[in-house]
C-alpha cells in the first residue's frame, strides 16, 4: 500500500526537524536539497498560471447557453474569493502567527519595500510587452494578459478553437509536471526543515500551531458568518437549514480534502437536500470546483502574513492589495491543479517578494490546512448554487425547508 503524498510530506517535515535539531548548524549543508525543490516550483509558476488561466477563461464560452447564470456564477465566485483572502489577511494580522520566529529574510526581500503608489501599481498591471512579462515573471501582468487573450479567443469563435486546444494540451502537460514536481516535496521539505530546525531550534513549532488555529478560525468565520449573511440577504433563506442540508458534503470534503472528489455528494445535496433544480446545480457546481477557491484564498492571506512576520518583513498596504488581486485572479485557473495550495502560495509570495523558504514551513502542515479550506470551497460552491437558483426561481423553497429539518434521515438516504 502506497503512502499518500501528504503523509510523506509530514514525515519529511518531522524527520527534517529531528535531523536539524540533532545536527545543529551543520544542517545548513542540507539546505540545497530544499532550494532545488523551491526552484522547481518557481519553474512552474509562469507557464502553469498562463496556460491554466487561458483554459479557465475559454471554458466560460459555455455560459453563452446559460446566459446570466454564467455571469452570476463567475461574479459570485470571484467576489467571495476576494472577501475570503481579505478575511485571511485580517486574521493573520490580528493573530500574528509568525511573530517571534525571527528568521533571516531572503536577500531579495529587501527590494520589495520600495513600495510604489497604488496608481503606479494599477498602471503596471497592464504589460507593455507580454513576452517580457512572461520572461521576467511579472505575475500580475501575466494574469492580465492571459485573461485578455482568453477572452479574445472566445470572441473570435471557430478561429480560436485550434489555439484553445493547444493551450488545453499545454495546461494538461503543466498539471502533470506539477504532479511530478510535488512528488519531490517530501525531500525538499526535509532539506529546508532540517536547515530551519538547525538554525532556529524548536522555537518554530509554536508559530506553526498558531497558523493552523488562525486558518481554522478564519474558515469558520467565513463559512458560518459570511455565508450565512449571503443566504439571508441575497436568498432570504434560513442558514441553519442550509448547513443541515449540506452536512454530508462537508464531511466528505473534510475527510478527502478534494473539491472534485466531493462533487457527487455536493450534487446530491443540492437536489435532494436543498431543492435546487439540476439544470442549475449541474452547471454552477462544476464551475465552482474549477474556479472557486474561497478556502484556499483565505489560507493564502494567513500564510502570506505568517511568512512576512516570520522573516520580519513589514508589508505595505499596496502589498496587501497586490496579494488580494493576485489570489483572486489566479483562482480562475489554478483550482484543479494538484498541489494547488502550495503552488498558489508560491505565486502569492513571489508577487510581493516574500522569501520562498516559507513554503517549506507551510508544506508540513498543508494537509491539515487543506481539510479546512476544502470545506470552505465546497460550502461556497453550494451557497452559490443555492443563491443563484433562488434568483432564477429554480429552487423549491418548501423542499429546502422540509428536507433540511431532518438532516440525520437525509444523510442516511444519501449514503444508501
Amino acid at each position: 500500500m502506497s503512502v499518500p503524498l501528504w503523509l510523506q510530506i509530514m514525515i519529511g517535515m518531522l524527520l527534517g526537524i529531528l535531523t536539524g535539531i540533532g545536527l545543529g548548524e551543520q544542517a545548513t549543508y542540507l539546505k540545497p536539497i530544499g532550494t532545488l525543490f523551491v526552484n522547481t516550483i518557481k519553474m512552474l509558476i509562469v507557464p502553469l498560471v498562463f496556460c491554466s488561466l487561458i483554459v479557465g477563461v475559454t471554458s466560460m464560452q459555455d455560459t453563452a447557453k446559460m446566459g446570466r447564470i454564467g455571469f452570476k456564477s463567475f461574479a459570485f465566485y470571484l467576489g467571495t474569493t476576494s472577501i475570503a483572502i481579505t478575511l485571511g489577511l485580517a486574521v493573520g494580522h490580528i493573530m500574528q502567527p509568525g511573530v517571534g520566529l525571527d528568521m533571516v529574510p531572503h536577500e531579495s526581500a529587501e527590494a520589495i519595500k520600495q513600495a510604489p503608489s497604488i496608481m503606479q501599481t494599477l498602471i503596471d498591471i497592464v504589460p507593455t510587452n507580454p513576452v517580457a512579462a512572461l520572461a521576467s515573471g511579472q505575475i500580475l501582468q501575466v494574469i492580465v494578459f492571459a485573461v485578455a487573450l482568453g477572452i479574445a479567443l472566445v470572441l473570435i469563435g471557430e478561429h480560436g478553437k485550434p489555439a484553445i486546444k493547444v493551450f488545453e494540451s499545454l495546461a494538461e502537460a503543466m498539471y502533470k509536471l506539477t504532479d511530478l514536481v510535488m512528488k519531490l516535496a517530501p525531500y525538499g521539505v526535509f532539506g529546508l526543515m532540517a536547515w530551519v530546525a538547525g538554525e532556529y531550534g524548536v522555537d518554530m513549532l509554536m508559530p506553526l500551531i498558531k497558523v493552523i488555529v488562525a486558518v481554522y478560525i478564519g474558515c469558520f468565520l467565513h463559512v458560518v458568518g459570511f455565508y450565512s449573511f449571503v443566504l439571508v440577504v441575497f436568498a432570504k433563506l434560513n442558514p441553519l437549514q442550509f448547513f443541515k442540508g449540506i452536512s454530508n458534503a462537508i464531511a466528505v470534503a473534510y475527510t478527502t480534502s478534494s473539491s472534485a472528489g466531493t462533487l457527487p455528494a455536493s450534487m446530491k445535496c443540492a437536489s435532494e437536500y436543498l431543492g435546487v433544480n439540476k439544470k442549475i446545480s449541474s452547471f454552477v457546481l462544476p464551475l465552482g470546483t474549477t474556479i472557486n477557491m474561497d478556502g484556499t484564498a483565505l489560507y493564502q492571506g494567513v500564510t502570506a502574513l505568517f511568512v512576512a512576520q516570520a522573516f520580519g518583513i513589514d508589508l505595505t498596504w499596496v502589498d496587501y492589495i497586490t496579494i488580494i488581486l493576485t489570489a483572486t485572479l489566479a483562482s480562475i485557473g489554478t483550482a484543479g491543479v494538484p498541489g494547488a495550495g502550495l503552488v498558489m502560495l508560491t505565486l502569492v509570495l513571489t508577487t510581493v517578494g516574500l522569501p520562498l523558504e516559507g513554503v517549506a514551513l507551510i508544506a508540513g502542515i498543508d494537509r491539515i490546512l487543506d481539510m479546512a479550506r476544502t470545506v470552505v470551497n465546497v460550502s461556497g460552491d453550494l451557497v452559490a448554487t443555492t443563491v443563484i437558483a433562488k434568483s432564477e426561481g429554480e429552487i423549491d423553497v418548501e423542499h429546502y425547508n422540509a428536507n433540511a429539518e431532518d438532516s440525520a434521515e437525509m444523510a442516511e438516504k444519501l449514503k444508501s
